[in-house]
């Protein structure tokens, strides 16, 4: 793929996109704004790829409205699909959504912007799944090797869960006061945008903070690309890659709606890890996803990836970001900033 190609590729992507935002943003502006769902009501959002597999199997087995009836409640399940937590949380915080979804950072910086007034926490986890930092420079090994000429392409700079992830292995090799050297190199691009410019070369964007499917795809692809680091090792060990949150005030006066919507979350993770052929098929039909399906049932084979709604490692998240001063409230445990029905979840952290 020629430099010329990656542009129409990235001009591609941008006009599939911008419709896909416009009918999520007409779907978000139809679901009653400004009034909290009552009982028997929830609307939420997924953002796009193979990390919201679990809300997927929720989708296409109505596992919602299943559990529901087993409690004697019909539950309405309205759906918006949109990409950026900042379109989550503009949309939560004005109540046109109940449910919403994003990285552990920006979850938990809604958890500490509104502490004290809409009192957002965390719902459960969507699995833990690492993202690759891939270079196509043969000189980087390390974080320390890269220069001033080296950009690596991140979904939202300086604020994403990518950027955030590398500011925290920043502050470790650099310096605390260091933790944002690696934001003056980086650049915002969606993934299918960076990935096409890694696998054809010859553009600025050389490296790129990638999640499945990309950094498969980008492997695969060039030759040249190699891994340098991963979120795994910057958190030693398997990671909560995105989690769902709402407010309290739709915790709370919704406890049977809450408690279905639970449940349905812990039947679709079960019901992946014992059927991953048909969940690969799952992805696929939900998300009208044009990836091979080999490549969707390796990722969901790979023992890297964990579907899973136990919190894993969030609280490296919640401690290591406070140290930075991007938290201004401290969390004495992962449990802070959890709704109490994940607690059970036997290995949360």
């Amino acid at each position: 793929m020629t430099a010329d190609n990656v542009l129409v590729a990235r001009s591609g992507f941008l006009c599939r996109l911008l419709p896909a935002l416009s009918v999520a943003t007409a779907m978000i502006a139809a679901m009653s704004p400004g009034q909290a769902a009552a009982e028997g009501r929830i609307r939420l959002a997924q953002q796009f790829g193979i990390a919201y597999l679990v809300l997927d199997v929720v989708r296409d087995q109505h596992l919602i409205e299943k559990h529901g009836k087993d409690a004697g409640i019909d539950i309405t399940v309205e759906w918006a699909q949109i990409s950026g937590a900042t379109a989550m949380n503009e949309a939560l915080l004005a109540n046109n959504l109940d449910v919403v979804s994003a990285g552990v950072p920006p979850a938990l910086t809604m958890w500490d912007r509104t502490r004290g007034k809409q009192d957002v926490k965390l719902v459960a986890a969507l699995g833990s799944l690492p993202n690759y930092l891939i270079t196509t420079n043969p000189d980087i090994h390390t974080l320390k090797d890269f220069g001033p000429n080296d950009r690596i392409a991140v979904p939202a700079a300086g604020v994403g869960f990518q950027s955030r992830t590398l500011q925290i292995e920043a502050a470790k090799l650099f310096g605390p006061d260091e933790f944002q050297k690696l934001d003056a190199i980086s650049i915002s691009l969606p993934h299918p945008d960076a990935t096409a410019a890694l696998i054809s070369g010859g553009t600025e964007v050389n490296s790129h903070f990638s999640s499945a499917p990309f950094y498969y795809q980008a492997l695969a692809g060039n030759q040249a690309v190699h891994k340098v680091i991963s979120s795994y090792d910057i958190l030693g060990g398997p990671a909560t890659f995105n989690v769902l949150y709402s407010t309290s005030a739709f915790h709370d006066e919704n406890p049977k709606t809450y408690a279905a919507f639970y449940a349905a979350l812990a039947e679709a993770a079960d019901w992946i890890n014992a059927n991953k052929a048909e969940a690969a098929e799952v992805f696929i039909r939900q998300q009208n996803s044009k990836l091979p399906l080999e490549l969707v049932q390796q990722i969901i084979d790979d023992p890297e990836n964990h579907f899973t709604i136990v919190p894993q490692n969030t609280f490296a998240y919640a401690s290591e970001l406070a140290k930075l001063g991007v938290l201004k409230n401290k969390a004495s445990s992962w449990q802070d900033y959890f709704f109490p029905e994940a607690y059970g979840g036997a290995g949360g952290s």
